[in-house]
């Protein structure tokens, strides 16, 4: 069995793909993706949309999308997987 998985990958933990929430579905798209693609497109939508505090780089402004997964104007991003685990399955 372990030859198996060292052929084919192992697909658990952050490579095993998750749900996304419909809020969270609205930043990522509503396709399963592994947890670390769902905070590279976090990351893309968050620099696209200019949310990283100007004086502090680790902190994101949340717009209107964001609030709704983090139940916050603003996290710091190492909160932001913690956010991102309560909306995902």
């Amino acid at each position: 069995m372990a030859e198996t998985k060292a052929a084919g990958g192992a697909k658990g933990g952050i490579a095993k793909p998750v749900t996304p929430s419909a809020e969270l579905a609205a930043i990522v798209g509503k396709d399963d993706l592994p947890r670390s693609e769902i905070v590279s497109k976090m990351w893309e939508y968050i620099k696209k949309n200019n949310l990283q505090n100007p004086e502090n780089k680790r902190e994101i402004l949340a717009d209107d999308k964001l609030e709704k997964i983090f139940d916050a104007k603003k996290v710091t991003m190492f909160e932001m997987n913690k956010h991102i685990s309560k909306h995902v399955k």
